[in-house]
């Protein structure tokens, strides 16, 4: 088993966790942990993972500035939500892109699996998208991308870090029922 792998892996379930009870302080955990798995997606060839983590390491910088301010404004972070026609654009936008992605990583590269990972990849960019922004929907979406990753991952001989995307799932899970209990005090929409 890859060390870097394993590395990675422990710092994003910590990561997880401080993100689902709310902690500014999971961003630290989350930038080491996007900067180890760049380096291994590219060497198992799953590029658009692999791009997925320069990105994640700029929301988590933009994240970790917006929780501040929150938690300084109102003495937490602050939960919001989505209307349903923001919902919406965001299910369409992440179709569309999926599909974009998924076509220029089949044209352009030997990547493995180019459509699978880039639902995982775009997918997982909405979802962090949302949380840099404290949305409840995040929650949502990465439920829905650790149900897909898990097969993606253990396909490419990633057992690891397919097993991870399993205690991530039911991280998910308890992050969408906290930050849920903790909209409702709040009840503001984005």
């Amino acid at each position: 088993m890859n060390p870097v792998e394993i590395l990675a892996a422990l710092l994003v379930l910590i990561n997880i966790a401080l993100v689902a009870k709310r902690s500014v302080w999971n961003y630290p955990f989350g930038i080491v942990a996007v900067a180890l798995y760049a380096f291994l997606f590219f060497g198992a060839k799953l590029y658009s993972d692999m791009l997925l983590q320069g990105f994640f390491l700029v929301l988590n910088l933009y994240g970790w500035v917006n929780w501040r301010r929150s938690q300084v404004d109102a003495g937490e972070v602050v939960v919001l939500t989505l209307g349903w026609p923001a919902r919406a654009a965001w299910l369409a936008g992440c179709g569309v892109a999926i599909w974009g992605w998924g076509a220029l990583m089949h044209r352009f590269t030997d990547a493995s699996l180019p459509w699978w990972d880039a639902g995982v990849a775009i997918t997982s960019v909405a979802a962090q998208l949302l949380l840099s922004r404290r949305i409840l929907e995040n929650w949502v979406l990465w439920i829905a991308v650790d149900v897909v990753a898990v097969p993606l991952f253990a396909v490419r001989g990633l057992w690891f870090t397919a097993g991870v995307y399993v205690v991530l799932l039911g991280l998910s899970l308890w992050g969408l029922i906290d930050w849920h209990r903790a909209s409702a005090r709040h009840r503001a929409v984005a």
